[in-house]
């Protein structure tokens, strides 16, 4: 009998990851039974009753999911949940969806991660590699499934972005190139408030690892830095600066992106970018040493870089009325966000923030602000954090729940070469469904006032 046959797996979480995961289960030959603590959308029921595969919503069954031999958790569940503490305490292995996929790949892996950056630099790493040519995937964290992907394992590449809570939940995979943008603090409510058990969680992006494996990361980033002078890596290393020349890595300096793998060398000016700023610099530097590392030619990086197109919500231009630029940066949600997108623009910013506060520190972003911001627009049902701080420091602040007013309003402070970024530092759940939404009414309402 094969030994798999009696190897019962469930799932954990019934949105595109978990599904993902128990539809690779079963092609694979396992007894797998998907669980949700909420309700399925009608898209995901219809897909698991089509493949027979066995599942519940609304409740967790705790005899079915501790007898199980193996468990699948979605991203969203945290370890410290009473069920989960259950599966630990009998030894049960709770993996994750993208530690689970790459048992069944043959495709190599470049995997982002970092608190900020990491979807815009996941996505052009891959736009890169599918303009020159590459069979490449794009999963994790953005996209379809990893697991769904590998069902019928057809590409030669899979660029990853992964997340801390992915990462968790990560034991046996091996990426065999690295990204490691930045580690600033968010999540802290996950990691017991605790920063280091956050930087932890980063740093096994690196588990794994062979000597012969690139590890791209920002050196600027002080909690890298410090942890990189704790241990040490036997993997190429590849670091990234704006402060020194990089002899194996990047730098940024004069407008002009250096970089050099091994004993190869590529350089482009910072103006041709598509995207700007001195974060998507750091981003520009990383996906071009992975199309390095994946043995891309400086033709192929140069054209993937000048056509590359940006995630909606990612500093998204939506449109120029009476010479005010508006600008769509919803993802932007929390302060490290906010400051990326503030260090973007060189000319006078309405600033559109608000929402949710997850503990935001403004602090790191006051000089920014005092510097670049004329007017703030809060958008949020509960706006005093804002007001509070930004009163003494901003012209003028004023606030708002909803997004037509916030558009007038920024019609009404601009003048012509002024950005009307909405930026919010903040979760969006109190006056929309998620950052998408808030982004989409947001464009929409800009798009209404053209004439």
């Amino acid at each position: 009998m094969n030994p798999q046959d009696s190897f019962r797996i469930v799932v954990l979480g019934g949105g595109e990851s978990g599904v993902g995961a128990a539809l690779l289960a079963q092609a694979k030959g396992f007894d797998v039974f998907l669980s949700d603590k909420g309700s399925l959308t009608e898209e995901y029921r219809g897909i698991l009753a089509a493949n027979n595969i066995p599942f519940e919503e609304g409740k967790h069954t705790e005899t079915i999911i501790l007898s199980a031999k193996e468990v699948i958790k979605s991203p969203g569940i945290p370890d410290k949940v009473p069920l989960i503490k259950k599966l630990y305490e009998q030894g049960t292995p709770v993996i994750s969806e993208i530690e689970f996929a790459s048992r069944y790949t043959k495709a190599k892996k470049i995997a982002i991660t970092g608190s900020n950056g990491k979807t815009t630099t996941t996505l052009l790493i891959y736009h890169l590699l599918k303009s020159a040519g590459i069979n490449v995937g794009l999963a994790g964290n953005i996209g379809e499934s990893f697991a769904k992907q590998v069902i019928d394992d057809t590409f030669d590449w899979f660029v990853l972005e992964l997340s801390s809570f992915q990462l968790d939940n990560m034991y046996e995979f091996k990426a065999d190139v690295a990204v490691l943008l930045n580690i600033t603090p968010d999540h802290l409510d996950r990691y017991e408030y605790t920063f280091q058990k956050y930087v932890d969680s980063k740093f096994r992006l690196l588990q794994n690892l062979q000597a012969s494996d690139d590890f791209i990361y920002f050196i600027d980033n002080e909690p890298i830095a410090l942890e990189l002078g704790k241990k040490s890596f036997n993997v190429n290393h590849l670091p990234i600066s704006f402060l020194k020349k990089e002899k194996n890595g990047g730098f940024f300096q004069e407008g002009i992106l250096h970089l050099t793998r091994n004993t190869r060398t590529f350089d482009i000016n910072a103006n041709e970018l598509p995207i700007k700023g001195p974060h998507n610099a750091i981003n520009a530097m990383a996906a071009t040493l992975a199309s390095m590392a994946v043995g891309l030619t400086d033709e192929q990086i140069k054209n993937g870089l000048l056509t590359f197109q940006n995630a909606a919500h990612r500093l998204e231009p939506v449109a120029e009325i009476n010479g005010i630029s508006f600008v769509n940066d919803s993802k932007a949600t929390n302060v490290d966000s906010v400051f990326y997108a503030l260090n973007s623009f060189d000319t006078p910013i309405i600033w559109i923030a608000g929402g949710l506060d997850k503990g935001n520190d403004y602090t790191q972003i006051e000089p920014l602000v005092r510097q670049k911001v004329k007017a703030l627009i809060c958008l949020g049902k509960d706006n005093s954090k804002l007001l509070s701080f930004f009163a003494s420091i901003v012209p003028v602040v004023i606030e708002t729940q909803d997004v037509k007013e916030a558009v007038q309003y920024a019609l009404s402070f601009g003048q012509p070469n002024d950005v009307a970024l909405l930026s919010p530092a903040c979760a969006s759940f109190d006056l929309f469904n998620n950052y998408e939404d808030r982004g989409e009414q947001f464009k929409a309402t800009v798009r209404s006032f053209i004439s």
